[in-house]
């Protein structure tokens, strides 16, 4: 496979676990490299023998919570986060557990899920050799061969970054870059030895600075999101790191926060030694749709007139595919600014125009039409065709409203976070989802007239979206309740979650405390206007009171739009694996990925499922893909997208698969976590490998 130092590899197989270098090939790199292409050039399985695969090992990690790793294996050494933060470490050959690192024994305690991979650091002899996982805002160093934190670097073995990080960075010389989830937006360097901050790059511009014009006044002060959890790449011959940014917050209200918002929604080539910005391209301007560009950039080659192409590819929730020169940031293809809906609400300003790409051309339906209206049944398509007719679907770029409309493409995708693969040859293949979900503001007021309480305001505009308007969470997400809470938490435990964030949870650190204690405050007093924190609360300023005395509005809530049978309301497919051919910019082939057995047996074709996790390609000239809802791993011939092999897994592999070599044998190994889609969850690693 490509990207490992043979002298690297010579110098551990040989002494520490007595593989040759002949037989072994390693994934050392999060989604197969730092290119993030998911790509292997290893071809012991192929196309004529991939049928005989077979399960080789299993592993139980004892963890249940959306097991999401894409695992690294080096020098024989598979390397797993587990969705309890903990890193283990496996014999990639038999499954066998070497040691365990547990975050419930540092300063950090346990961990929460959602961890997609690790970063693994060498220095150029082979001397050094560091893991790096996140937990609970903070960076660890572990040690690759004992499981043993590294004490030297940080402050006893870590740093405080202020922020989650569910998404591995990427390591340039002896610098790891980082994105995260929550609080301000910025790209960050630490030094791997000392954990020093070496560079950092403001997504949110401060004065003087590229952009803060695109921002309400001094808006760095207090504005939130954007930063880039989906993580990045790097072209380490050209030292440019791609990074790939989330939506300002909130997400679906902008009255205060006019403006393009720079450097949300964007494609960012930074110098990877310095962090100094080479070239920007926006995909959304002041988004209002939680529209974050979900999945890492993946760098690849192509061919056009003749000429050779260093390209960089960025994916998008909306079904979109955005090709750059990765040197100069100029388009592939010409982009052009559409018109789109304006927004009805008091104080926002909707973005009139955004950028859709001439080529490739979308990966999915832009619009929900009457033509689209569900056939599962003759009750399923006048019920889905009477909504449509109620709730129009005004394509990718709905303005907010207080009206409920049809949000299609929906807010998983589109492309999710797993991405696409690229093969030498300049092809592209990724997973899709049809998925239809319900989009509508509410007017943040008490219907009789009344005001809010201290802190129901901000709590619905920052919280209500995921907990519930009324508390009550959503099970269907996996958002927990918050009524009640002071019997699970203390106040102190709150407060610290909320700065620091927590799994889902972004950071808010950088909210006024009077503004972030209010917030608690409700949720603590179940919405009376008890101040828990003691005394009063603050008078509100002239300035406040002048906001509050125009309409103020709050997302309604995360909803698929399900028939009465609950599969996804709109004509399948619901999900898709396509190839596209960058050379041309033309869809080479699409097939539909996963079905529902029931439906089968009914006589309906396969529809394709909700996925999430993504594609391998291989060098054998096959596509490995798990992100379906039904519990299956398949393989595709990558040249006709034809299904050549599948096998049932425990759960659902919600996870980007990783291949290797091990004792002269190929391997693809799997995270089996599931908990998707409202599926079973667990925690069970899947290694197959043809029979020997």
């Amino acid at each position: 496979m490509k990207r490992f130092e043979p002298f690297i590899l010579l110098a551990f197989s040989c002494c520490w676990l007595n593989f040759s270098p002949a037989q072994d090939a390693d994934w050392q790199v999060y989604l197969g490299g730092k290119d993030r292409d998911l790509y292997s050039s290893l071809a012991q399985i192929d196309r004529e023998n991939v049928s005989q695969l077979k399960v080789a090992w299993t592993y139980e990690t004892g963890d249940a919570a959306e097991y999401q790793a894409n695992n690294l294996i080096v020098n024989g050494v598979l390397y797993t986060p587990t969705s309890t933060r903990k890193v283990i470490a496996l014999d990639a050959a038999t499954g066998d557990e070497l040691w365990q690192w547990d975050p419930a024994n540092e300063h950090s305690g346990a961990g929460s899920p959602r961890q997609r991979g690790l970063v693994y650091w060498t220095n150029e002899n082979g001397g050094e050799r560091r893991l790096f996982t996140g937990v609970n805002g903070f960076l660890f160093a572990i040690d690759p061969q004992t499981g043993k934190t590294i004490r030297e670097f940080g402050e006893n073995g870590s740093i405080n970054l202020g922020s989650g990080l569910n998404t591995p960075g990427v390591t340039y010389q002896d610098l790891l870059i980082l994105g995260g989830l929550g609080g301000q937006g910025a790209v960050r360097a630490f030094d791997v030895r000392t954990g020093e901050q070496r560079w950092i790059f403001h997504l949110i511009p401060r004065p003087g600075e590229l952009g803060y014009e695109t921002w309400p006044e001094e808006a760095y002060k207090t504005a939130t999101g954007v930063m880039p959890w989906c993580g990045q790449s790097l072209d380490e011959k050209r030292g440019i790191v791609y990074v790939a940014t989330k939506t300002a917050e909130p997400d679906f209200y902008g009255g205060d926060r006019h403006g393009e918002n720079l450097f949300a929604n964007c494609i960012l080539a930074l110098d990877a030694a310095t962090g100094k910005r080479l070239w920007h391209f926006q995909i959304v301007h002041h988004d209002l749709l939680d529209k974050d560009l979900p999945c890492a950039p993946v760098l690849l080659t192509v061919h056009q007139n003749g000429k050779q192409i260093d390209a960089v590819a960025q994916g998008t929730k909306h079904g979109l595919l955005f090709v750059f020169d990765r040197v100069s940031g100029e388009p592939l293809w010409p982009i052009e600014e559409r018109p789109v809906p304006k927004s009805d609400l008091v104080g926002e300003q909707a973005w009139p125009t955004q950028p859709f790409p001439t080529k490739p051309p979308p990966l999915m339906r832009q619009t929900y039409t009457e033509d689209d209206a569900s056939n599962l049944s003759p009750e399923t398509h006048q019920m889905t065709l009477d909504r449509i007719r109620a709730a129009p679907n005004f394509g990718p770029f709905p303005a907010p409203s207080l009206k409920e409309t049809i949000m299609f493409p929906g807010f998983d995708g589109g492309m999710e976070w797993g991405g696409g693969a690229a093969d030498p040859d300049g092809i592209y293949y990724v997973n899709i989802n049809e998925m239809p979900w319900l989009l509508q503001m509410i007017e943040i007021r008490h219907a009789d007239g009344s005001q809010l309480v201290p802190g129901e305001r901000d709590y619905m505009i920052y919280c209500g979206v995921c907990h519930g308007l009324d508390l009550k969470g959503n099970a269907d997400l996996q958002f927990p309740p918050l009524l009640d809470i002071d019997k699970r938490k203390t106040r102190a435990e709150i407060e610290q979650q909320t700065r620091q964030g927590k799994g889902r949870m972004p950071s808010y650190d950088t909210m006024p405390e009077a503004q972030r204690s209010a917030i608690l405050d409700y949720v603590l007093s179940k919405g009376t206007p008890t101040n828990l924190a003691g005394g009063p609360t603050e008078t509100p300023t002239a300035t406040e009171v002048e906001a509050n005395q125009r309409p103020t509005y709050a997302f309604g809530g995360f909803r698929r739009w399900l028939d009465d049978e609950g599969y996804p309301a709109i004509k399948p497919p619901w999900g898709t694996l396509n190839a596209v051919d960058l050379n041309s910019g033309e869809i080479k082939w699409r097939v539909v990925l996963g079905e529902y057995p029931e439906l089968t047996a009914r006589g309906i074709p396969p529809t394709g499922t909700e996925n999430y996790g993504g594609p391998l390609a291989t060098a054998g000239g096959l596509i490995f893909i798990g992100a379906t809802a039904d519990e299956t791993f398949r393989a595709f011939d990558k040249e006709t997208g034809e299904l050549l092999w599948k096998a049932k897994l425990p759960f659902g592999g919600n996870a980007s698969p990783s291949t290797y070599m091990a004792g002269g044998r190929q391997y693809v190994v799997i995270s089996a976590g599931g908990g998707k889609s409202g599926r079973p969850r667990g925690g069970t690693l899947v290694a197959f490998a043809l029979p020997e």
